[in-house]
């Protein structure tokens, strides 16, 4: 910007000719001026120049102030911005603060309902066992008197009220078996005790009992033996496989049954079937659920409580063992399992079958029998039921028991076999002790524990001590084919 100012320039009077210096001098003192001012004029518009071309909007110096202003108040509102967005952030996190709270307490709560829950499982597991011991133990004692009744010489009136008897006490089996075990499998604690046998194994024994049970419906049973080794749990697959030839009989009226094998990629086909009065599309999902049973076939007098599909598909459901079932109205029905092929050690021999077991009714004549079981009705009940197949037994309710009876009675007696209950009384070792205890003095004696408990752990303890293990209630067939394999050497 130029410089416009009249005022006079310092010592130079404009007004006042008198005073006025010489022309010569008067000339080159403005000549000097008039060029420092130029001089002023260019530094002036330099720095005006300068000064515009720094500013931030349109190079004018009020811009740049209007900017700086503008810049101001933006730092002014983002500010406040800022505060309140603090302010929102504090109560946010307060509010975070009480519901952090709020589920800590609830985590609380829920963690002590689930002890309650697992204190409550472990009441109902030890329940379970308490009724399965607890009521199987009369159970088991009947059953064992009424076997050896009816292998006793009594009237044909007499024969008729002990096989009532005996089926009678079979239905409470049944019933009190199906209660416990659908109650174990829905609570969790029933695990599978997984190993390899021979299908024979299970399967030969399984056709010599329902065979007999058959022929007194006025039936028949085929059966189709396997040399296969299957891995599985022997007493779940038994139970799978009992429930299917139970129900075969239950819904035949005449005709035949049928308990075969057949060979697949993938495993062991183990079929059950039967000629009677077969299932209907719409039920084959529905029988497999609790308390559902098929409409029509079955025998009206039957107690059936509509559990035992039930049962098995959650049994095969556990061990991973696929189910087929086929079946054709008025033609029968037939259902199978599939368990995948094991292999067995090299050392393990091959198990007696049926035939061989079942030879001869002095078959265990002379075999020394000692039975430990804290029950004395069990033991007045196994000493009828052995003594009636020839062999010479000695029973007692503890391990002192038992001592003090040999020392008083047969010091040096050697023993065949040892049947010991795993559960004795509180003051006792269990089973297992006893049977190890025994061995230390009699080292090649043959054991197989008893019990009501179907904890695999047990069965497993016992299989790895190379014990046998039979379940109560105890089926006298079983026991027998047991003691037979014993006494001829074979696999316990």
């Amino acid at each position: 910007m130029a410089c416009t100012s009249t005022r006079p320039s310092r010592g130079l009077s404009l007004g006042d000719p008198a005073g006025a210096e010489a022309p010569e001098a008067a000339t080159e003192r403005e000549r000097a001026l008039v060029e420092e001012n130029a001089r002023l004029r260019k530094v002036c518009g330099a720095l005006i120049e300068r000064v515009e071309s720094s500013g931030a909007a349109g190079g004018a110096p009020y811009a740049a102030f209007e900017h700086a202003v503008l810049l101001a108040e933006q730092v002014r509102e983002r500010t406040e911005t800022l505060h309140r967005t603090l302010d929102e952030l504090g109560e946010v996190n307060r509010q975070l603060r009480d519901e952090i709270a709020v589920r800590v307490e609830a985590e609380q709560r829920l963690r002590e309902s689930k002890r309650e829950a697992e204190a409550a499982n472990l009441s109902k597991t030890k329940f379970l066992a308490a009724v399965s011991h607890d009521l199987m133990q009369p159970l088991n004692a009947a059953r064992l008197f009424t076997s050896a009744l009816g292998e006793e010489a009594v009237p044909a009136s007499s024969r008729r009220l002990v096989d009532n008897i005996g089926r009678s006490l079979q239905d409470v089996e049944a019933l009190l078996g199906t209660l416990v075990d659908i109650s174990r499998l829905d609570a969790g604690v029933l695990k599978p005790d997984v190993a390899a046998f021979r299908a024979a194994d299970l399967l030969d024994v399984m056709a010599e009992e329902y065979r007999q049970i058959a022929a007194s419906r006025g039936l028949t049973l085929h059966y189709v033996g396997s040399s296969a080794v299957i891995e599985s749990d022997l007493a779940l697959l038994a139970r799978v496989v009992r429930n299917f030839l139970t129900n075969a009989i239950r819904y035949t009226r005449h005709g035949h049954l049928l308990l075969g094998c057949r060979r697949r990629a993938q495993g062991l086909e183990i079929l059950v079937g039967d000629t009677g009065a077969g299932i209907a599309e719409s039920q084959r999902e529905a029988i497999f659920v609790e308390f559902q049973r098929a409409e029509n076939g079955h025998d009206a007098q039957d107690r059936g409580l509509g559990l035992g599909l039930a049962i098995v598909d959650r049994i095969a459901t556990m061990l991973d063992h696929p189910l087929r079932l086929a079946s054709q109205p008025g033609c029968g029905s037939l259902f199978s399992v599939q368990v995948p092929y094991g292999r067995l050690p090299a050392s393990q021999p091959r198990s007696a079958s049926p035939a061989s077991s079942s030879q001869g009714e002095d078959a265990l004549a002379g075999m020394r029998v000692w039975v430990i079981d804290n029950d004395p009705g069990i033991c007045e009940g196994m000493t009828a039921l052995l003594e009636g197949w020839g062999c010479r037994v000695r029973t007692a309710t503890s391990l002192a028991g038992l001592e003090a009876e040999l020392d008083t009675h047969a010091a040096g007696e050697t023993p065949d076999v040892l049947l010991v209950d795993y559960h004795l009384d509180a003051s006792s070792p269990d089973g297992l002790a006893v049977a190890a205890h025994l061995r230390r003095r009699h080292p090649a004696l043959p054991v197989v524990v008893i019990t009501a408990n179907h904890d695999a752990g047990i069965k497993s303890l016992a299989r790895q001590l190379g014990y046998g293990c039979l379940l109560k209630p105890l089926k006298p067939l079983r026991l027998r084919m047991k003691l037979v394999a014993l006494l001829d050497g074979s696999s316990a």
